[in-house]
């Protein structure tokens, strides 16, 4: 019952605002990136459970994503700002990427 309550819809709007936030030209305000950080994380995990779930791991391209994604995931928001913006950007790109192989695979309708 737990998970019901903590279970959220996949929200293909509020992931794709996350990901132009990270990749956009002008990075996010110093005191924004961690919290950007956090639900880029969420997307990122939440499209890994997708994909798990559809066995999408099979494909050799959306495993390598995956396996992408659980790095990105278990690594630390670097101290510097840069440095910490570059690991929002990889995010950001992980996320697109995933995203378009898991449609591709047809995991997941086309997010608009």
């Amino acid at each position: 019952m737990d998970k019901i309550r903590t279970w959220q819809a996949f929200d293909g709007d509020a992931l794709l605002n996350d990901v132009a936030a990270a990749l956009d030209d002008v990075p996010p305000a110093e005191e924004d990136v961690e919290e950007i950080a956090q639900r880029l994380r969420v997307h990122l995990m939440r499209l890994v459970t997708i994909a798990i779930a559809a066995e999408a791991e099979q494909d050799a391209t959306a495993a390598q994503l995956i396996e992408q994604a659980r790095t990105l995931c278990a690594k630390g928001l670097p101290g510097n700002r840069w440095k910490a913006i570059g690991h929002l950007r990889r995010m950001g790109w992980a996320i697109n990427e995933l995203l378009e192989r898991l449609v591709a695979l047809r995991c997941l309708k086309e997010v608009a």
